[in-house]
């Protein structure tokens, strides 16, 4: 076990506050995993990154130090966050200018609000490719469905409905630990929450019914302006 590796968690969260989101509760499960072990580590925020000039210094300077990259991103619209599709855009130009950047591995964690965890897919092709063009070593991603039941509380608090989820994250852990890639009998590498389909998406859309409530738009919620 290399304990000089250096891990850099990228948080791809636009929310303000990345530590309300799911893929930060998911992200730092795997960095407590490695601290635990005595490997170094860093969390940052890519949205917070990329508003000035010297902050993107900043942001690729922490990319060139760091032996594996450990990127935790929502679903938007089956694809990355816009924040984060521009920082691996900058991420592959400066890389251009490196000697190292073979030497590189990147692991990545996409959730989205569906039910079906397989809605990740092409996101994490998306790495995969990243991976591809910019020679770093590929250890593979996990796709994890109804982000949305697990964001608030760290995985161990969550009880049984993250038993799988937890037992997904562990065995990243243990890959990023030995440098190796998931092996293809787990890839597809997707699971859910133990909670029923139809529970998650009830519960769903009561709370964007409450939301629409709050916020003074309810009877616009049946609004189709294009049809």
């Amino acid at each position: 076990m290399d304990k000089t590796k250096d891990v850099l968690l990228l948080i791809g969260s636009p929310k303000g506050n990345c530590l309300d989101s799911t893929s930060y509760v998911l992200g730092k499960h795997v960095i407590n995993n490695l601290r635990a072990e005595n490997i170094n580590s860093e969390v940052i925020s890519i949205p917070s990154h990329l508003k000035s000039d010297s902050q993107i210094k900043k942001f690729l300077n922490k990319i060139e130090r760091a032996d594996t990259l450990l990127l935790s991103s929502p679903l938007y619209v089956d694809t990355l966050p816009a924040p984060v599709t521009q920082a691996l855009e900058l991420i592959k130009e400066n890389l251009k200018s490196i000697t190292n950047s073979k030497n590189k591995e990147l692991m990545v964690i996409v959730n989205c609000g569906f039910p079906e965890s397989s809605q990740n897919r092409v996101a994490i092709q998306i790495c995969e490719q990243f991976a591809l063009e910019t020679g770093m070593a590929w250890l593979g991603g996990l796709a994890v469905g109804m982000g949305g039941s697990l964001s608030g509380k760290v995985i161990p608090e969550q009880g049984g409905k993250a038993k799988e989820v937890k037992e997904a994250l562990d065995f990243l852990t243990v890959k990023i630990i030995q440098s190796e890639k998931i092996p293809e009998d787990k890839l597809p590498y997707e699971v859910e929450p133990n909670i029923p389909g139809w529970l998650y998406t009830f519960i769903g859309n009561l709370s964007w019914r409450v939301q629409a409530l709050k916020n003074g738009c309810y009877k616009l919620l049946n609004n189709k302006p294009f049809v």
